[in-house]
């Protein structure tokens, strides 16, 4: 039979608890002490609904909040759930038993490893290394996307395609939606699972192997100390980690952060400096033959994502960032939660994002065949040329903006015609990864942070990519680094 477990916090708690129920006279879907519990937490939501249902006491309420707050050196979210972990551990305590032979193992011991910043570091390298760079960069945007893209699409399917819809079809409109240079097939199928989905399918897989073995939580604690420089804490290395994935995704995932400023400045560190795992690795087959241009990139775009994060964490109001985590076993990850894992997202791919491409090749067919394009593309044109890009490239950011890895894919195109130069190649690169969010992404972001927020960081991504591009260009030309 089960038995009900009654647990109380201190007595500062417990008394603020009573104070805040006697001053909640509304009705609520939560009990009144859990209400009271998540407005010591200042949980966002709960103090909304309650300002609107209570009015005048929230005065009241909000004036015991703040006077608990003052009596701990610690925010009250922290206190509550370490009081909760210390119950949950005597609990487990008296039911588990935990064999001390084992205290000291190779787990345990590589879990220290993977949190020292003197042997974190050389680590999470060698996972990026092997991980992004050889695995999604070499592998999935190298080997797969060539031959899909090569042997498949553009010596068979597109040819093919072509063929079949320009001796069916009379009418030359048709004929452009369907395929020819921006056809739904020819462009967007072509895109999406030639080039997109090899990239992100092992993208997925390489980070279920992370995942599965527990190093996201050490490598949250390895970072902590950074992060909280720009007014993040060690846990946003989990959307920003998932933005390497989606951008979109991880903005959504951007939620589960304490604090609305520690969400406002995740949200624009993935919109500006974080490329989703297509356009990362279409970036790194690109600049993987010229280890120069590769290395600037990865220097500029980290120097980009730490300069604005601190600035933005000084111009936002708001309290430094706490962090705590309960950091899991690390294990030996399984072939079978691997392979769930990257098949459940890979569905989430198919499902989600397939059909953006088709959607953005309709909208290139109809800027095209009603000049709306050419009319953009020239407006892109001086600002392109200002960073020192030839005008092909205007193209490529403004499909950038339907799909940022329609534009790395465009990117690619161009690099395998030989129109840019390696100086070119990085500087298009960076700026291109800079650029404004895609569309999903910045529904996304007027879904999350609201319209009037995602509309100011659009106009200041789209200013500050091209400065930064410029900028760029400039340094390298000064110094000679790319020819």
């Amino acid at each position: 039979m089960s038995q009900q477990l009654n647990f109380k916090y201190d007595e500062i708690i417990e008394k603020s608890i009573s104070d805040i129920i006697d001053n909640l006279k509304g009705e609520y879907v939560l009990s009144k002490r859990a209400m009271a519990l998540l407005l010591l937490q200042e949980d966002e939501d709960i103090i909304e609904k309650v300002k609107e249902t209570e009015r005048n006491n929230y005065d009241k309420i909000s004036e015991i909040i703040s006077r608990t707050k003052e009596k701990y050196d610690k925010p009250l979210s922290y206190v509550i759930a370490l009081s909760r972990q210390k119950v949950i551990e005597d609990i487990t305590n008296k039911v588990v038993t935990k064999d001390e032979k084992n205290k000291n193992n190779i787990s345990n011991f590589l879990s220290k490893l993977t949190m020292n910043p003197i042997t974190g570091i050389p680590i999470l390298l060698l996972v990026i290394y092997f991980g992004l760079y050889k695995f999604v960069g070499e592998f999935g945007a190298g080997t797969v996307v060539d031959f899909l893209e090569t042997r498949i699409f553009e010596a068979y399917v597109n040819p093919w395609v072509n063929g079949i819809v320009n001796s069916v079809i009379p009418w030359k409109w048709l004929q452009d939606l369907i395929a020819n240079d921006y056809g739904i097939i020819t462009l967007g199928i072509r895109y999406a699972a030639a080039i997109v989905l090899p990239i992100v399918g092992t993208f997925f897989f390489a980070f279920s192997i992370i995942e599965d073995s527990g190093y996201l939580p050490r490598l949250a604690m390895l970072v902590d100390r950074v992060f909280k420089k720009i007014g993040l804490n060690g846990r946003a290395v989990i959307p920003m980690t998932l933005g390497f994935g989606c951008d979109t995704m991880a903005t959504m995932v951007s939620r589960t952060l304490e604090t609305k400023r520690e969400r406002i400045i995740a949200t624009l560190l993935l919109a500006l400096a974080i490329p989703c795992s297509a356009q990362l690795g279409v970036i790194l087959a690109l600049l993987s033959g010229e280890p120069k241009a590769l290395l600037v990139w990865i220097i500029f775009m980290v120097f980009v994502f730490l300069f604005i994060g601190y600035l933005t964490s000084k111009i936002m109001p708001g309290e430094g960032p706490s962090f705590y985590m309960e950091v899991p076993p690390l294990r030996l990850p399984k072939l079978t939660n691997i392979l769930t894992k990257t098949y459940t997202r890979m569905q989430w791919y198919f499902v989600e994002i397939v059909p953006l491409f088709i959607f953005a090749s309709v909208l290139i067919w109809f800027g095209n065949i009603t000049g709306l394009f050419d009319v953009l593309i020239n407006m892109l044109k001086p600002a392109v040329n200002m960073i020192g890009l030839p005008d092909d490239v205007a193209t490529v950011f403004l499909f950038g903006f339907f799909r940022r890895d329609y534009g790395a894919a465009g990117l690619y195109d161009l690099q395998q015609a030989g129109i840019l130069s390696p100086r070119q190649l990085v500087v298009a690169a960076a700026t291109l990864t800079l650029f404004v969010p895609c569309v999903a992404q910045f529904a996304m972001m007027i879904k999350e942070r609201g319209a009037k927020t995602a509309v100011l960081m659009g106009i200041f991504i789209l200013i500050f990519s091209f400065i930064a591009g410029f900028v760029l260009n400039w340094m390298l030309g000064i110094f000679g680094v790319l020819a």
